[in-house]
């Protein structure tokens, strides 16, 4: 990048309270609302200090170890563990039949059992687990376990799930939406279909799931885990372990990184078990295959679309067939299905719309929670329309969009009106208009980055260069009717801030937002973060961007609750109300510049705390026909891909991104631009590598060798273009989530860069070589 590229890209970043290099963490411009305040577990996690699960320690502690099937559909005629229960140190094995609660769980239906007991569903389902003195004991010990199996068919593929047998007692169908906006028999000019498959990408967290279970005096047991909803998690367990909630108390560790649901809803369940059933401690670290076989993946999907525009690229109607394949059980299934029929036309003004989707249980790896579900698969579906409008009509891609696209004020195809702040056009026209890269072609040839890297056999006379559009958008918190609520309490004790708020840090940098909005308020250098843990107030899960308007809202009030106090005693000596004294910059100050004194001075001696809510405004399910006011608020994004394709090898390589987003507010820019550059390397392995492939159910390769996730190597060159701040009224800051839309964003624009240079129709993600070589005379 040239220096005049590098500024241009940064300045909606850099010029928004960045800190300058080596300027002290207490100066006014480090600290607050607008300011770059570094993490503060920065330093342990680069230094490997950071605690995790995986590092817990207790005494007397045994080592836990899971039985899973071989099989992805089977019968389960026997299971015997006496040869496991007699090996030397192993203290306990557990089955259905020790189970002393609810033998089902699910975080929405309860159809996931804690042990298979009579049938297996898919691939790495818990058949039993092992307590035992030493790790490779208990691992020895469960494979000792002795169980018959009756092999059943397989129901892998999605479309056939109607007319298989049940694989549950309520069948297969989860859910279906039929979406029904404006008159069915309106038609286009122009009509183009399409056909679109969306592999399944797995979470891929840093760290592989692990856990410690201590059993309590009173009976009960706390589970310590990387939980990113530690009070749903705590309830689940409770209900299968016979116990009342209070008895349970989750504590949540370091998360080593979480773009999902962090943890297999399963893993905690024996880890719980085992410990109330030996009275010991018991630590439960899963390998990479059991991750990859036990957490929810994102839904793979089959699309069906059909466009009908007038003769100027104008859309007129649109039709859809969603096919969600949810895996052996429903998890969050339902909610991703109502995000993709939602936004089955993407943010752009459609008059009539008509759009069926479907989510189904097969025996694949089960699906649910991934950054952007549902809205991902819709996105890089209809933009494939778009540029198949585009060229029907002989236009340019962005231009056939920016005839489209949706505003403030319009409505979505669920009847809903967009209040939010929707500049989707300015998003659209920041990245067209932005700089092209430059060719390499005063390169030498051997020092070309050619697709398929330095080692590749590509030759530079096959390279095409493609550039390509993607317009996303995303909803914020939850959804169709989810009650959204956070509690927060704000204690100043001898003048340090302490925030106490169930919310989860999972990397999206929540506890670093607590900071600053305490900071912004009270003018308190020191503010640290209490340890989350089931004894406090719920805040709900980590996702959708949740934390940052409900918790952050919940802080920001609690804050101002403290001001009040703090301020009340001087305000009532002057004479003036609270509102006539400001906090700025560590000092307190009267409206008249007439009474001032430091923050630190004011606090001393005090013991001030208060605790509030935050409950954003309702929203409702959607209804028979498709329509209701489903979402609390969107988040929109427009990116531009440039990339380079070897048309005889079908190798790609990204050269650039250009990326710009709505943002509501920036509230830390430099870890705002961290997020969005992570979203859109999570969406460019989307895009060209990541594909968890099973066969028969079965998965293949369930390690980080056979899934290929993209390293440094594979990172394109992110230029942040703009940063469109324009609050939304209704959240806390007016600041929109951040992370997940560019996402959502990004395979669609690799997708339509790669048409461009081939000429092929790239209906697949991740894109397949195959796929991305040239037409004949192309």
């Amino acid at each position: 990048m040239s220096g005049q590229d590098a500024a241009t890209a940064t300045t909606a970043v850099t010029t928004v309270g960045a800190a300058a290099e080596g300027e002290p963490p207490t100066s006014p411009r480090m600290r607050g609302i607008g300011a770059s305040v570094p993490s503060a577990d920065v330093r342990a996690k680069t230094e490997g200090t950071f605690p995790y699960a995986a590092d817990l320690w207790a005494e007397g502690l045994l080592w836990a170890a899971v039985l899973r099937s071989p099989h992805a559909h089977a019968r389960i005629l026997s299971i015997d563990t006496s040869a496991a229960a007699e090996m030397p140190g192993v203290r306990a094995v557990i089955t259905h039949a020790d189970v002393p609660g609810a033998t089902t769980h699910g975080r929405r239906i309860a159809d996931r059992p804690v042990f298979a007991h009579d049938v297996v569903r898919h691939h790495g389902e818990p058949i039993a687990a092992v307590a035992a003195d030493h790790p490779d004991t208990a691992r020895l010990a469960a494979a000792a376990i002795t169980v018959e199996y009756e092999l059943l068919d397989a129901v892998t593929d999605p479309e056939q799930s109607f007319g298989a047998a049940p694989l549950h007692p309520d069948g297969n169908l989860i859910r279906h939406i039929p979406l029904r906006y404006g008159d069915p028999e309106a038609t286009g000019e122009v009509v183009v279909e399409g056909l679109y498959r969306i592999g399944r990408q797995d979470p891929a967290p840093i760290g592989a799931e692990a856990g410690l279970a201590v059993p309590r005096p009173d009976g009960g047991v706390e589970i310590y885990t990387a939980s990113t909803d530690p009070h749903t998690d705590r309830d689940l367990a409770a209900a299968c372990f016979g116990l009342d909630p209070d008895r349970v108390r989750v504590v949540v560790t370091g998360v080593p990184g979480a773009t999902a649901d962090r943890e297999d809803p399963a893993f905690q369940l024996p880890l719980g078990l085992l410990a109330l059933r030996t009275g010991c401690p018991v630590k439960l670290a899963a390998t990479r295959e059991e991750s990859f076989l036990g957490h929810a993946h994102r839904h793979p999907t089959l699309l069906r679309y059909r466009h009908h525009a007038d003769a100027e690229g104008r859309l007129v109607k649109v039709e859809a067939q969603i096919l969600m394949d949810a895996g052996a059980y429903a998890d969050s299934s339902a909610e991703s299905l109502a995000a993709a029929v939602a936004f089955a036309c993407g943010p752009y003004i459609v008059p009539h719309a008509f759009v069926e989707g479907w989510a189904v249980r097969t025996n694949n790896p089960p699906s649910g929670h991934v950054r952007g579900e549902g809205a991902m698969q819709v996105c890089a579906a209809y933009e494939g329309q778009m540029d198949k409008l585009a060229a029907a009509l002989g236009i340019d891609g962005a231009e056939v969009r920016m005839r489209n696209v949706l505003s403030t004020g319009d409505l979505l195809p669920t009847g809903q009106t967009v209040t939010c702040p929707a500049p989707v056009a300015e998003l659209l026209r920041s990245v067209r208009d932005f700089p092209l890269p430059s060719l390499p072609k005063d390169t030498p040839e051997e020092e070309w980055l050619l697709p398929g890297g330095p080692e590749g056999a590509g030759e530079p006379g096959a390279v095409r260069r493609g550039v390509g559009y993607g317009v996303g958008m995303v909803h914020m918190l939850g959804a169709e009717g989810a009650d959204e609520v956070s509690t927060a309490t704000v204690k100043v004790v001898g003048g340090t801030a302490t925030v106490i708020c169930a919310a989860v840090d999972t990397g999206q940098g929540f506890a670093t937002l607590a900071r600053q909005i305490v900071q912004e308020v009270l003018g308190v250098d020191e503010v640290a973060m209490a340890p989350v843990d089931t004894d406090q107030p719920p805040a709900g899960p980590s996702a959708h961007g949740r934390h940052t308007w409900v918790s952050g809202g919940a802080v920001e009030r609690a804050a101002k609750m403290v001001r009040t106090q703090l301020l009340q005693p001087m305000a009532h000596k002057l004479g003036m109300s609270t509102e006539l004294l400001q906090i700025q910059d560590g000092r307190i100050t009267s409206y008249d510049g007439a009474f001032s004194t430091t923050v630190a001075e004011a606090i001393e001696g005090k013991e001030l705390w208060a605790t509030a809510q935050c409950r954003p405004h309702p929203t409702e399910p959607l209804g028979a026909d498709g329509q209701g006011d489903a979402f609390v608020g969107l988040a929109f994004c427009a990116i531009r891909a440039v990339v380079d394709v070897d048309i005889e090898l079908g190798s790609v390589r990204v050269v650039e991104l250009a990326v710009a987003q709505d943002v509501g507010r920036i509230l830390n820019p430099r870890q705002l631009e961290a997020r969005i550059e992570a979203g859109v390397t999570q969406g460019v392995g989307a895009a060209l590598t990541e594909n968890l492939r099973s066969v028969a159910g079965l998965v293949r390769h369930p390690d980080l060798t056979g899934y290929a996730l993209p390293t440094s190597l594979d990172a394109p060159a992110v230029r942040i273009v703009r940063l469109v701040e324009e609050r939304d009224v209704v959240a806390p800051f007016g600041a929109k989530a951040a992370s997940a839309v560019p996402v959502v964003t990004t395979p669609a624009a690799i997708a339509s860069a790669v048409r461009a240079a081939t000429g092929r129709p790239v209906n697949r993600i991740p894109i397949r070589p195959s796929a991305a070589v040239a037409v004949p005379n192309s």
